[in-house]
């Protein structure tokens, strides 16, 4: 399998541990803070593995091999191996506020001011920002903004293929999900389990779907959740999320909470979302509601 090498660099408070961790979010295996020299290595451990997705991050932190980097590219380019080039920029002005606000050093030392620092990094990274595929300036761009930027870059697809969703059916007897994001109560819902006939079946089941679907508060329940999921889900995705957790819950997870889980599920499959659908309780034996 081909692998995708990112190759990631630029100027230090650029914004690379936030790329990183949008990175992996995307399932990319990330490496950060690599000496260049080991960058070979690395691809050649990669070639003998499944992984599909790598990124590299290589900055002036290893200021004593930063100046292979150029070089390491060049022999990777002539022996075939192909890679993206990711640059990360920012204004000065930009770069000092953020390293006056974490109080960090800068990774050059201390032997001369911040700006002097910038200055000579800059100087430094300036032939290999010349290289790079890709750009991206962050001054006056929020974590948000960034990570949208990476995503339109590296997720694929449609917008709705960069949220996972699971869609979780539970029994308020038993808890409440604690990685809930959104949290719907369907108790409101005749149950059947007071149905002698149904108590022991699930909500997968033809005869209780049927007399769920008796009631016209079911439809009119439905028709309210598609309209708030059409309105939440477009903001969650601007604002970056990169997992929901939505719990359906009735008494005891067996029957409306079942109904209702596969529905909204269904739903958001048809919408192009990446859906994971999980009833909590049906593993384990009914034991009244």
């Amino acid at each position: 399998m081909q692998s995708h090498f990112l190759i990631i660099t630029g100027m230090s408070g650029a914004g690379k541990s936030q790329t990183v961790r949008t990175l992996e979010d995307l399932n990319y295996f990330c490496i950060d803070n690599l000496p260049a020299p080991l960058i070979p290595k690395v691809v050649e451990l990669y070639r003998q593995t499944s992984t599909d997705k790598a990124a590299l991050v290589v900055d002036i932190r290893d200021a004593d091999f930063f100046d292979k980097l150029l070089q390491v590219l060049e022999e990777m380019a002539a022996s075939g191996q192909k890679y993206e080039l990711l640059f990360l920029d920012a204004s000065d002005e930009t770069l000092v506020r953020r390293y006056k606000e974490t109080r960090r050093r800068h990774p050059l030392g201390s032997g001369q001011t911040l700006l002097a620092n910038i200055a000579s990094e800059r100087k430094m990274l300036a032939p290999v920002k010349a290289k790079a595929d890709t750009v991206i300036d962050t001054t006056g761009l929020s974590t948000a903004q960034l990570k949208e930027k990476l995503l339109e870059l590296y997720a694929g697809g449609s917008r709705q293929k960069r949220m996972g969703i699971v869609v979780r059916s539970f029994g308020y007897k038993y808890g409440l999900p604690l990685d809930s994001d959104l949290v719907l109560d369907v108790r409101f819902l005749p149950n059947p389990f007071y149905e002698e006939k149904l108590r022991f079946l699930t909500g997968n089941h033809k005869e209780v779907q049927d007399f769920i679907c008796r009631y016209p508060q079911t439809f009119q329940y439905l028709k309210l959740e598609v309209q708030l999921l059409d309105f939440l889900l477009p903001q969650y995705l601007v604002e970056g999320k990169s997992q929901l957790v939505i719990s359906v819950g009735c008494t005891g997870g067996q029957h409306r909470s079942v109904f209702i889980a596969n529905k909204i599920a269904e739903y958001l499959h048809t919408q192009g979302y990446q859906v994971e659908l999980t009833h909590r309780e049906l593993a384990d034996p009914l034991s009244g509601q």
